[in-house]
């Protein structure tokens, strides 16, 4: 299992800095969160990591520095993201998008016909996301948290070995929040994650570890009772600095 380490990472455009000479160390297995007020930096710094946007400094998976390669040859060294909206092909089966995920060097025809039998990662990455009994139901027709899973489930039978989701609850009901952060502290037990998040509810309940961005860099680190306690973050979040004998703030969404 590897880690993603940061140094001095920067990205800027048109003369703006996104992201300013950010440092990040994400341990082998973690389940880190990301957090900070829109415009902080934490989508920008996925980007750049996986290809999207050019950047400075050093971004290194499983010691292979990754800035500067094409997206493709970051996604092959096992990185894979999801974006805000899932991604999946609506008109064919949960089983089909798994399959043509995994079907990397197969005909188009043959991953599209109907197997007499499912493929070990294909049934293990169905099973993990909990979409079993839904594998020949077309994509289009499952709930919103669902759709969510599949797209996991396509980077799993990939063998991504470093997740990079991006707000994976937005829109959820609460027990799809539940059950997908059940699942993400499943899929952290063999592989590292990292979870951009603006539900600060969900973060407090499955963050093993937790970033802090403002403007561009990393204001506060450490687990989730250590960065709601910092004076720095709740003056960000909640417009003043917490006096010694306050309880520690609750980090909430600006």
């Amino acid at each position: 299992m590897s880690g993603l380490e940061i140094r001095g990472l920067r990205v800027s455009f048109d003369g703006f800095t996104a992201v300013d000479g950010v440092d990040l160390d994400v341990a082998p297995g973690d389940l880190r969160f990301l957090i900070g007020p829109n415009g902080a930096g934490k989508t920008t710094l996925v980007d750049a990591v996986t290809g999207l946007v050019k950047a400075e400094g050093s971004a290194r998976f499983g010691g292979e520095e990754l800035l500067g390669r094409a997206v493709h040859r970051i996604a092959r060294s096992g990185i894979g993201r999801t974006f805000q909206t899932a991604t999946v092909f609506e008109e064919l089966t949960v089983l089909q998008n798994l399959d043509i995920a995994a079907g990397a060097g197969r005909s188009m025809w043959t991953m599209l016909r109907r197997r007499k039998d499912v493929p070990e990662s294909v049934a293990k990455a169905m099973e993990t996301v909990g979409l079993t009994d839904l594998a020949d139901s077309p994509a289009g027709t499952l709930a919103h948290g669902q759709k969510q899973w599949l797209e996991i489930g396509m980077l799993l039978v990939q063998d991504v070995r470093l997740l990079l989701l991006d707000e994976p609850v937005a829109g959820m009901s609460h027990d799809e929040r539940q059950a997908t952060g059940e699942l993400l502290q499943r899929i952290s037990e063999e592989r590292t994650v990292v979870v951009i998040e603006h539900d600060m509810d969900f973060m407090r309940s499955f963050a093993r570890s937790v970033s802090v961005l403002h403007a561009g860099k990393v204001l506060s680190e450490g687990t989730v009772a250590q960065v709601q306690a910092d004076p720095k973050v709740q003056e960000v979040y909640l417009g003043h600095t917490a006096t010694e004998d306050a309880a520690p703030a609750v980090v909430q969404e600006a």
